[in-house]
Protein backbone atom coordinates (compact mmCIF):
# COMPACT_ATOMS: atom_id res chain seq x y z
CA UNK A 1 0.00 0.00 0.00
CA UNK A 2 2.93 2.40 0.59
CA UNK A 3 4.84 1.93 -2.63
CA UNK A 4 1.38 2.76 -4.08
CA UNK A 5 1.24 6.06 -2.44
CA UNK A 6 4.16 6.95 -3.31
CA UNK A 7 3.95 5.56 -6.81
CA UNK A 8 0.62 7.55 -7.05
CA UNK A 9 2.10 10.69 -5.13
CA UNK A 10 5.35 10.94 -7.60
CA UNK A 11 2.66 10.38 -10.61
CA UNK A 12 0.25 13.69 -9.04
CA UNK A 13 3.68 15.76 -8.96
CA UNK A 14 4.51 14.70 -12.26
CA UNK A 15 1.07 15.67 -13.79
CA UNK A 16 0.70 19.00 -11.58
CA UNK A 17 3.92 20.24 -13.20
CA UNK A 18 3.69 19.13 -16.64
CA UNK A 19 0.14 20.88 -16.30
CA UNK A 20 1.42 24.35 -14.57
CA UNK A 21 4.47 24.09 -17.62
CA UNK A 22 1.62 23.58 -20.24
CA UNK A 23 -0.63 26.31 -18.91
CA UNK A 24 2.44 28.60 -19.16
CA UNK A 25 4.12 27.67 -22.16
CA UNK A 26 0.54 28.35 -23.74
CA UNK A 27 0.10 31.83 -22.64
CA UNK A 28 3.96 33.05 -24.60
CA UNK A 29 2.01 32.96 -27.78
CA UNK A 30 -0.95 34.11 -26.30
CA UNK A 31 0.80 37.22 -25.36
CA UNK A 32 0.39 39.31 -28.00
CA UNK A 33 -3.56 38.77 -28.02
CA UNK A 34 -3.71 39.47 -24.68
CA UNK A 35 -1.94 42.87 -25.87
CA UNK A 36 -5.49 43.69 -26.68
CA UNK A 37 -8.86 43.77 -24.57
CA UNK A 38 -8.85 41.39 -22.02
CA UNK A 39 -10.21 40.87 -18.38
CA UNK A 40 -9.01 39.76 -15.40
CA UNK A 41 -11.44 38.68 -12.37
CA UNK A 42 -10.92 36.50 -9.61
CA UNK A 43 -12.60 35.73 -6.00
CA UNK A 44 -10.72 34.57 -2.72
CA UNK A 45 -12.52 32.46 0.08
CA UNK A 46 -10.69 32.56 3.01
CA UNK A 47 -12.96 30.39 5.49
CA UNK A 48 -11.82 29.84 9.33
CA UNK A 49 -13.64 26.59 11.03
CA UNK A 50 -13.53 25.77 14.23
CA UNK A 51 -14.87 22.50 15.98
CA UNK A 52 -14.07 19.02 17.63
CA UNK A 53 -13.38 15.55 16.55
CA UNK A 54 -14.76 12.40 17.39
CA UNK A 55 -12.00 11.89 20.20
CA UNK A 56 -12.57 15.55 21.39
CA UNK A 57 -9.83 17.19 20.10
CA UNK A 58 -9.85 20.96 19.04
CA UNK A 59 -9.95 21.14 15.47
CA UNK A 60 -9.06 24.78 13.70
CA UNK A 61 -8.51 24.25 10.11
CA UNK A 62 -7.59 27.60 7.70
CA UNK A 63 -9.00 27.35 4.12
CA UNK A 64 -7.95 29.48 1.59
CA UNK A 65 -9.93 28.81 -2.26
CA UNK A 66 -8.97 31.04 -4.96
CA UNK A 67 -9.99 31.50 -8.42
CA UNK A 68 -8.68 33.75 -11.17
CA UNK A 69 -9.44 34.13 -14.76
CA UNK A 70 -8.16 36.10 -17.49
CA UNK A 71 -9.79 36.34 -21.16
CA UNK A 72 -8.95 38.32 -24.25
CA UNK A 73 -11.79 38.39 -26.76
CA UNK A 74 -11.23 39.18 -30.17
CA UNK A 75 -14.49 40.10 -32.17
CA UNK A 76 -14.14 37.73 -35.03
CA UNK A 77 -12.05 35.41 -33.20
CA UNK A 78 -13.76 34.61 -30.09
CA UNK A 79 -11.99 34.52 -26.92
CA UNK A 80 -8.69 33.17 -25.06
CA UNK A 81 -8.75 32.83 -21.53
CA UNK A 82 -6.72 31.26 -18.89
CA UNK A 83 -8.59 29.69 -15.67
CA UNK A 84 -7.05 28.77 -12.77
CA UNK A 85 -8.88 27.52 -9.51
CA UNK A 86 -7.23 26.08 -6.11
CA UNK A 87 -7.17 25.37 -2.57
CA UNK A 88 -4.69 25.12 0.57
CA UNK A 89 -5.18 24.00 4.55
CA UNK A 90 -3.16 25.00 7.47
CA UNK A 91 -4.60 22.83 10.69
CA UNK A 92 -4.08 25.50 13.43
CA UNK A 93 -5.00 22.61 16.46
CA UNK A 94 -5.02 18.90 15.85
CA UNK A 95 -1.83 18.04 14.26
CA UNK A 96 -2.65 14.20 14.75
CA UNK A 97 -1.11 11.36 12.75
CA UNK A 98 -3.75 11.15 10.77
CA UNK A 99 -3.73 14.47 9.06
CA UNK A 100 -1.01 16.44 6.92
CA UNK A 101 -1.24 19.87 9.16
CA UNK A 102 -1.08 21.54 5.95
CA UNK A 103 -2.54 20.21 2.58
CA UNK A 104 -3.84 21.72 -1.03
CA UNK A 105 -4.66 21.15 -4.55
CA UNK A 106 -5.51 22.60 -7.92
CA UNK A 107 -9.09 22.28 -8.67
CA UNK A 108 -8.33 23.21 -12.05
CA UNK A 109 -6.07 24.87 -14.15
CA UNK A 110 -6.60 25.04 -18.27
CA UNK A 111 -6.05 27.17 -21.18
CA UNK A 112 -9.64 27.60 -23.61
CA UNK A 113 -10.47 28.80 -26.46
CA UNK A 114 -13.90 29.88 -27.40
CA UNK A 115 -14.63 30.56 -31.22
CA UNK A 116 -16.96 33.42 -32.21
CA UNK A 117 -19.17 30.74 -34.29
CA UNK A 118 -20.62 27.03 -33.57
CA UNK A 119 -19.85 27.33 -29.77
CA UNK A 120 -16.70 25.69 -30.29
CA UNK A 121 -14.74 25.34 -27.58
CA UNK A 122 -11.23 23.90 -26.47
CA UNK A 123 -10.16 23.36 -23.30
CA UNK A 124 -6.01 22.36 -22.38
CA UNK A 125 -5.54 21.54 -18.70
CA UNK A 126 -6.50 20.11 -15.52
CA UNK A 127 -10.79 20.98 -15.95
CA UNK A 128 -14.49 19.54 -15.12
CA UNK A 129 -15.95 17.35 -18.05
CA UNK A 130 -19.76 16.96 -17.81
CA UNK A 131 -20.54 15.13 -21.06
CA UNK A 132 -23.12 12.34 -21.18
CA UNK A 133 -21.69 9.60 -18.92
CA UNK A 134 -18.73 11.25 -17.83
CA UNK A 135 -19.03 13.44 -14.70
CA UNK A 136 -14.89 13.72 -14.64
CA UNK A 137 -12.41 15.91 -13.23
CA UNK A 138 -9.64 15.04 -15.89
CA UNK A 139 -5.92 16.41 -16.95
CA UNK A 140 -6.00 16.28 -20.58
CA UNK A 141 -7.78 18.12 -23.68
CA UNK A 142 -11.58 18.52 -24.08
CA UNK A 143 -13.33 19.91 -27.38
CA UNK A 144 -16.69 20.42 -28.25
CA UNK A 145 -18.71 22.39 -31.20
CA UNK A 146 -22.13 22.56 -32.89
CA UNK A 147 -22.36 20.62 -36.46
CA UNK A 148 -25.30 21.00 -38.79
CA UNK A 149 -28.39 20.12 -38.59
CA UNK A 150 -29.15 20.52 -35.07
CA UNK A 151 -26.07 18.02 -34.56
CA UNK A 152 -22.84 18.78 -31.73
CA UNK A 153 -20.10 16.55 -30.55
CA UNK A 154 -17.77 16.67 -27.83
CA UNK A 155 -14.21 14.51 -27.42
CA UNK A 156 -12.18 14.04 -24.18
CA UNK A 157 -8.78 12.65 -23.37
CA UNK A 158 -6.51 12.58 -20.45
CA UNK A 159 -5.82 11.37 -17.07
CA UNK A 160 -8.68 10.93 -14.42
CA UNK A 161 -7.93 12.95 -11.55
CA UNK A 162 -7.69 10.65 -8.61
CA UNK A 163 -8.85 12.11 -5.01
CA UNK A 164 -7.16 9.76 -2.43
CA UNK A 165 -3.48 8.32 -3.59
CA UNK A 166 -4.27 5.46 -1.80
CA UNK A 167 -7.18 3.93 -4.75
CA UNK A 168 -6.19 2.94 -8.27
CA UNK A 169 -6.84 5.68 -11.03
CA UNK A 170 -7.43 5.61 -14.87
CA UNK A 171 -3.69 5.88 -16.47
CA UNK A 172 -6.03 6.71 -19.40
CA UNK A 173 -9.19 8.07 -20.15
CA UNK A 174 -11.38 9.30 -23.13
CA UNK A 175 -14.53 9.69 -24.05
CA UNK A 176 -16.95 11.76 -25.73
CA UNK A 177 -21.00 12.84 -26.82
CA UNK A 178 -23.30 13.22 -30.01
CA UNK A 179 -26.66 15.18 -29.36
CA UNK A 180 -29.12 15.98 -31.85
CA UNK A 181 -31.43 19.18 -30.48
CA UNK A 182 -33.69 21.98 -31.16
CA UNK A 183 -32.99 24.46 -28.65
CA UNK A 184 -37.24 24.88 -28.66
CA UNK A 185 -38.53 21.70 -28.19
CA UNK A 186 -36.02 18.91 -27.19
CA UNK A 187 -32.13 17.53 -27.34
CA UNK A 188 -30.97 14.11 -27.26
CA UNK A 189 -28.07 13.16 -26.46
CA UNK A 190 -25.94 9.29 -26.33
CA UNK A 191 -22.42 9.15 -25.01
CA UNK A 192 -19.54 6.67 -24.03
CA UNK A 193 -16.31 6.44 -22.08
CA UNK A 194 -13.64 4.58 -21.73
CA UNK A 195 -10.61 4.06 -20.11
CA UNK A 196 -7.20 2.25 -18.74
CA UNK A 197 -4.66 1.35 -16.12
CA UNK A 198 -1.96 -0.52 -16.20
CA UNK A 199 -2.55 -1.66 -19.97
CA UNK A 200 -6.39 -3.18 -18.84
CA UNK A 201 -9.29 -1.78 -19.07
CA UNK A 202 -10.56 -0.13 -16.21
CA UNK A 203 -13.50 1.83 -16.87
CA UNK A 204 -16.41 1.15 -19.67
CA UNK A 205 -19.62 3.40 -19.88
CA UNK A 206 -22.09 3.89 -22.10
CA UNK A 207 -25.41 6.31 -21.95
CA UNK A 208 -28.40 8.31 -23.34
CA UNK A 209 -29.95 11.60 -21.78
CA UNK A 210 -32.72 13.45 -22.90
CA UNK A 211 -34.62 16.43 -22.85
CA UNK A 212 -38.25 17.25 -24.20
CA UNK A 213 -40.13 20.31 -24.60
CA UNK A 214 -43.51 19.59 -26.55
CA UNK A 215 -45.19 22.25 -25.45
CA UNK A 216 -44.91 25.44 -22.86
CA UNK A 217 -46.41 23.37 -20.27
CA UNK A 218 -44.26 19.98 -20.36
CA UNK A 219 -40.64 19.70 -19.54
CA UNK A 220 -38.87 16.02 -19.39
CA UNK A 221 -35.56 14.69 -18.58
CA UNK A 222 -33.67 12.01 -18.33
CA UNK A 223 -30.91 9.79 -18.41
CA UNK A 224 -29.57 5.83 -18.51
CA UNK A 225 -26.37 5.04 -18.11
CA UNK A 226 -24.72 1.61 -18.67
CA UNK A 227 -21.51 -0.50 -17.26
CA UNK A 228 -20.10 -2.93 -19.78
CA UNK A 229 -17.27 -3.93 -17.68
CA UNK A 230 -19.97 -5.16 -15.42
CA UNK A 231 -22.47 -6.13 -18.07
CA UNK A 232 -25.27 -3.86 -16.28
CA UNK A 233 -27.30 -0.72 -16.16
CA UNK A 234 -25.52 1.88 -13.77
CA UNK A 235 -28.72 4.32 -13.70
CA UNK A 236 -32.12 5.34 -14.95
CA UNK A 237 -32.97 8.47 -13.83
CA UNK A 238 -36.32 10.21 -15.11
CA UNK A 239 -38.30 13.64 -14.15
CA UNK A 240 -41.09 14.90 -15.54
CA UNK A 241 -42.63 18.46 -15.07
CA UNK A 242 -46.15 19.76 -15.93
CA UNK A 243 -47.17 23.48 -15.14
CA UNK A 244 -51.09 23.86 -16.86
CA UNK A 245 -50.89 27.53 -15.18
CA UNK A 246 -48.41 29.63 -14.30
CA UNK A 247 -48.60 29.54 -10.17
CA UNK A 248 -49.59 25.94 -10.42
CA UNK A 249 -46.84 23.23 -10.64
CA UNK A 250 -46.60 18.90 -10.85
CA UNK A 251 -43.68 16.60 -10.97
CA UNK A 252 -42.65 13.56 -10.90
CA UNK A 253 -39.72 11.63 -11.06
CA UNK A 254 -38.39 7.78 -10.92
CA UNK A 255 -35.00 6.46 -11.10
CA UNK A 256 -33.04 3.03 -10.38
CA UNK A 257 -29.63 2.59 -9.28
CA UNK A 258 -27.47 -0.61 -9.31
CA UNK A 259 -24.75 -0.49 -6.43
CA UNK A 260 -22.75 -2.97 -7.87
CA UNK A 261 -22.70 -1.30 -11.13
CA UNK A 262 -22.95 2.39 -10.50
CA UNK A 263 -20.21 2.39 -7.64
CA UNK A 264 -17.99 0.07 -9.51
CA UNK A 265 -14.19 1.18 -9.63
CA UNK A 266 -14.27 4.51 -7.91
CA UNK A 267 -11.76 7.06 -6.55
CA UNK A 268 -12.76 7.82 -3.47
CA UNK A 269 -13.10 5.92 0.07
CA UNK A 270 -16.06 7.05 0.88
CA UNK A 271 -17.97 5.25 -1.88
CA UNK A 272 -15.70 2.09 -1.83
CA UNK A 273 -18.08 -1.02 -0.93
CA UNK A 274 -18.42 -1.29 2.54
CA UNK A 275 -21.59 -1.61 4.02
CA UNK A 276 -20.42 -1.47 7.67
CA UNK A 277 -19.41 2.00 7.58
CA UNK A 278 -21.36 4.19 4.69
CA UNK A 279 -24.03 1.29 3.77
CA UNK A 280 -22.86 0.95 0.27
CA UNK A 281 -23.48 -2.93 -0.05
CA UNK A 282 -23.00 -4.34 -3.76
CA UNK A 283 -25.67 -6.46 -4.00
CA UNK A 284 -28.34 -3.24 -3.40
CA UNK A 285 -30.71 -2.04 -5.51
CA UNK A 286 -32.99 0.76 -5.37
CA UNK A 287 -36.08 1.98 -7.34
CA UNK A 288 -37.40 5.70 -5.97
CA UNK A 289 -40.64 6.56 -7.04
CA UNK A 290 -42.58 9.87 -6.34
CA UNK A 291 -43.90 13.56 -7.12
CA UNK A 292 -45.76 16.71 -5.64
CA UNK A 293 -47.06 20.06 -6.46
CA UNK A 294 -46.88 23.10 -5.51
CA UNK A 295 -49.24 25.98 -5.78
CA UNK A 296 -48.06 29.87 -5.37
CA UNK A 297 -50.58 32.75 -4.58
CA UNK A 298 -48.75 36.13 -4.43
CA UNK A 299 -46.16 35.41 -2.07
CA UNK A 300 -47.34 32.32 -0.41
CA UNK A 301 -46.22 28.93 -1.95
CA UNK A 302 -47.63 25.16 -0.44
CA UNK A 303 -46.14 22.67 -1.47
CA UNK A 304 -46.30 18.57 -0.73
CA UNK A 305 -44.31 15.64 -2.13
CA UNK A 306 -44.25 11.77 -1.86
CA UNK A 307 -41.12 9.41 -2.56
CA UNK A 308 -41.34 5.68 -2.23
CA UNK A 309 -37.79 3.75 -2.02
CA UNK A 310 -37.90 0.55 -2.46
CA UNK A 311 -34.49 -1.51 -1.78
CA UNK A 312 -33.97 -5.16 -2.02
CA UNK A 313 -31.10 -5.20 0.97
CA UNK A 314 -32.51 -2.42 3.37
CA UNK A 315 -35.93 -3.00 2.32
CA UNK A 316 -38.97 -0.38 1.51
CA UNK A 317 -39.07 3.11 3.05
CA UNK A 318 -41.87 6.12 2.34
CA UNK A 319 -41.17 9.86 3.05
CA UNK A 320 -44.02 12.52 2.69
CA UNK A 321 -45.05 15.85 3.65
CA UNK A 322 -45.90 19.06 2.79
CA UNK A 323 -43.79 22.74 2.82
CA UNK A 324 -45.59 25.81 3.41
CA UNK A 325 -43.18 29.27 2.46
CA UNK A 326 -43.67 32.97 2.47
CA UNK A 327 -41.51 34.98 0.46
CA UNK A 328 -40.77 38.69 0.16
CA UNK A 329 -38.33 39.68 -2.73
CA UNK A 330 -34.82 41.32 -1.38
CA UNK A 331 -35.93 41.09 2.18
CA UNK A 332 -37.49 38.46 4.13
CA UNK A 333 -38.13 34.75 4.08
CA UNK A 334 -39.79 32.09 6.73
CA UNK A 335 -41.16 28.76 6.21
CA UNK A 336 -41.97 25.68 7.47
CA UNK A 337 -42.42 21.94 6.81
CA UNK A 338 -43.39 18.68 8.23
CA UNK A 339 -42.19 15.17 6.83
CA UNK A 340 -42.71 11.41 7.78
CA UNK A 341 -40.42 8.87 6.84
CA UNK A 342 -41.51 5.88 7.46
CA UNK A 343 -39.35 2.44 7.00
CA UNK A 344 -39.30 -1.30 7.85
CA UNK A 345 -35.84 -0.40 10.02
CA UNK A 346 -36.07 1.82 13.27
CA UNK A 347 -33.47 4.42 11.92
CA UNK A 348 -36.23 5.09 9.02
CA UNK A 349 -38.96 6.00 11.48
CA UNK A 350 -39.58 9.19 12.39
CA UNK A 351 -40.96 12.35 11.75
CA UNK A 352 -38.85 15.43 10.47
CA UNK A 353 -39.77 19.23 11.70
CA UNK A 354 -38.56 21.99 9.88
CA UNK A 355 -38.18 25.85 10.58
CA UNK A 356 -36.31 28.68 8.47
CA UNK A 357 -36.23 32.12 7.89
CA UNK A 358 -34.26 34.83 6.42
CA UNK A 359 -33.71 38.43 6.60
CA UNK A 360 -31.72 41.29 5.22
CA UNK A 361 -31.32 44.26 6.78
CA UNK A 362 -29.03 46.53 4.02
CA UNK A 363 -25.65 45.11 3.52
CA UNK A 364 -26.58 42.41 6.21
CA UNK A 365 -27.95 39.54 5.34
CA UNK A 366 -29.05 36.80 8.89
CA UNK A 367 -30.37 33.14 8.24
CA UNK A 368 -31.69 30.70 10.44
CA UNK A 369 -32.62 26.84 9.97
CA UNK A 370 -33.96 24.40 12.87
CA UNK A 371 -34.38 20.67 11.68
CA UNK A 372 -35.82 18.06 14.81
CA UNK A 373 -36.18 14.60 13.55
CA UNK A 374 -38.12 13.26 16.61
CA UNK A 375 -37.71 8.80 16.22
CA UNK A 376 -40.36 6.54 16.78
CA UNK A 377 -37.96 4.04 18.33
CA UNK A 378 -35.19 5.86 20.65
CA UNK A 379 -34.23 3.17 22.64
CA UNK A 380 -32.71 1.71 19.28
CA UNK A 381 -31.09 4.91 18.43
CA UNK A 382 -28.56 5.78 21.80
CA UNK A 383 -31.64 6.54 23.56
CA UNK A 384 -32.23 9.97 21.66
CA UNK A 385 -35.62 11.11 20.46
CA UNK A 386 -35.09 14.05 19.44
CA UNK A 387 -32.37 14.52 16.91
CA UNK A 388 -31.97 18.50 16.59
CA UNK A 389 -29.69 20.50 14.00
CA UNK A 390 -29.67 24.31 14.52
CA UNK A 391 -27.83 26.39 12.19
CA UNK A 392 -27.69 30.26 12.01
CA UNK A 393 -25.85 32.68 9.82
CA UNK A 394 -24.87 35.63 8.93
CA UNK A 395 -23.60 38.16 6.00
CA UNK A 396 -21.84 41.83 6.18
CA UNK A 397 -21.21 43.59 3.17
CA UNK A 398 -18.17 45.62 4.52
CA UNK A 399 -17.21 46.68 0.80
CA UNK A 400 -18.60 46.86 -2.89
CA UNK A 401 -15.91 43.45 -3.59
CA UNK A 402 -15.58 42.67 0.27
CA UNK A 403 -18.01 40.14 2.25
CA UNK A 404 -17.45 39.00 5.76
CA UNK A 405 -19.80 36.34 7.01
CA UNK A 406 -20.10 33.54 9.27
CA UNK A 407 -22.09 30.49 10.72
CA UNK A 408 -23.25 28.46 14.03
CA UNK A 409 -24.24 24.98 14.07
CA UNK A 410 -25.33 22.73 16.92
CA UNK A 411 -26.72 19.08 16.68
CA UNK A 412 -27.77 16.70 19.07
CA UNK A 413 -28.33 13.30 17.44
CA UNK A 414 -27.19 9.65 18.18
CA UNK A 415 -23.64 10.19 18.01
CA UNK A 416 -22.91 13.36 19.42
CA UNK A 417 -24.62 14.65 22.50
CA UNK A 418 -23.68 18.14 21.89
CA UNK A 419 -22.12 19.09 18.60
CA UNK A 420 -20.97 22.73 18.33
CA UNK A 421 -19.12 24.14 14.87
CA UNK A 422 -18.24 27.70 13.76
CA UNK A 423 -16.88 29.12 10.50
CA UNK A 424 -15.53 32.59 9.96
CA UNK A 425 -15.59 33.33 6.04
CA UNK A 426 -13.91 36.45 4.03
CA UNK A 427 -14.98 36.90 0.41
CA UNK A 428 -13.06 39.37 -1.71
CA UNK A 429 -14.01 39.57 -5.77
CA UNK A 430 -12.09 41.30 -8.29
CA UNK A 431 -12.62 42.31 -11.64
CA UNK A 432 -10.31 44.75 -13.85
CA UNK A 433 -11.23 45.40 -17.93
CA UNK A 434 -7.72 46.94 -20.27
CA UNK A 435 -8.42 47.88 -23.41
CA UNK A 436 -5.10 46.71 -25.79
CA UNK A 437 -3.91 50.58 -25.75
CA UNK A 438 -3.19 49.82 -21.58
CA UNK A 439 -5.95 52.19 -20.45
CA UNK A 440 -8.24 50.86 -18.02
CA UNK A 441 -12.07 50.49 -19.11
CA UNK A 442 -13.32 49.35 -16.13
CA UNK A 443 -12.49 48.03 -12.72
CA UNK A 444 -14.38 46.87 -8.98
Amino acid sequence: MNSHQNKSGSMRRKVLSVTGAMLMSSLLPATPILAADYALSGASDTILRVGRTADDKTNVPLYEYLRLSVASTQKDRGTISLNVGGWGRVDLADRSSFRKGADGDLQYGYLGFQCAKNNTVLNIGRQFVNEGVAAQRLDGIYLRSDLVAGFGAAAYVGQAVVTEPSLRGDDLVFGGRISQSNYKYYSLGVSALKSYASGSSYREEEGVDLWLHPVKQVDVTGRSSYNSLTNGWMEHAYTVSLSPIDNLRFFGDLSRINYRDYFFRVTTNALVFNPLVNGIDPNEKMLALGGGGSYTFKNLTLAADYKHYDYDVARAADYYGAKLSYYLPASYSAGASVHRMSGTENRLKFTEYRLFASKKWGPANLTLDVIDLNYDNPATMNDVKNAVTVVAAGSYQLLKDLQLGGSVDYSHNPFFDNDVRGLVKLTYLFEVNRSGEGGTKGEK
